[in-house]
């Protein structure tokens, strides 16, 4: 959702500007990742979004359920976003966050999803030539998906090349009912 990317990038930012500059991005990409499946849970979620609550209480129940995987900054940087209403933005600031960290990093997460099994050298391969085509460090997570008969789906940030035969045959079949 469009708003919630609004409303979640300026703390992404901020965040970020923080972890860069203290020279910590890993250390906040795990606070924020932490947080962000801590938030995701369904209890956790509806006591959130509970309006009976009052902000601070919320904040410190999720820093609670945190324990000692947050440190100060990040307990405050929670206090912050309850103040202003913004604690379910926490998955969205995470994954701004990450965003910003592997352009930074000059990185992308490419997920790379395949008919059969991809063997190390045909992994290897794939990684160098993404690596060419986006100019960049790449983190290749690779999944096997049946249904798509043959050949592959990558996926690189905004960019999917959809390189299987089930995609194929979707085309072809979109083209004849045209």
């Amino acid at each position: 959702m469009a708003e919630l990317a609004t409303m979640a990038r300026p703390y992404a930012n901020a965040v970020f500007d923080v972890a860069k500059r203290d020279n910590d991005l890993g250390v906040w990409s795990k606070a924020l990742a932490y947080l962000a499946t801590a938030a995701g849970d369904d209890t956790v979620r509806t006591l959130l979004e509970t309006p009976d609550m009052e902000a601070p209480v919320k904040a410190q129940k999720l820093i609670d359920v945190c324990g000692d995987a947050l440190d100060d900054r990040t307990k405050r940087f929670v206090q912050v976003l309850a103040g202003n209403k913004r604690l379910p933005l926490i998955g969205e600031i995470s994954e701004q966050f990450e965003a910003l960290r592997a352009a930074e990093e000059q990185q992308i997460d490419v997920e790379v999803v395949s008919a059969m099994p991809l063997t190390d050298d045909q992994q290897s391969t794939l990684a160098a030539a993404l690596k060419k085509k986006f100019e960049r460090e790449v983190n290749m997570t690779h999944s096997v998906d049946t249904s798509l008969i043959g050949g592959a789906v990558i996926r690189a940030g905004d960019t999917v090349i959809d390189g299987s035969l089930s995609g194929k045959l979707k085309k072809l079949a979109e083209n004849v009912l045209r």
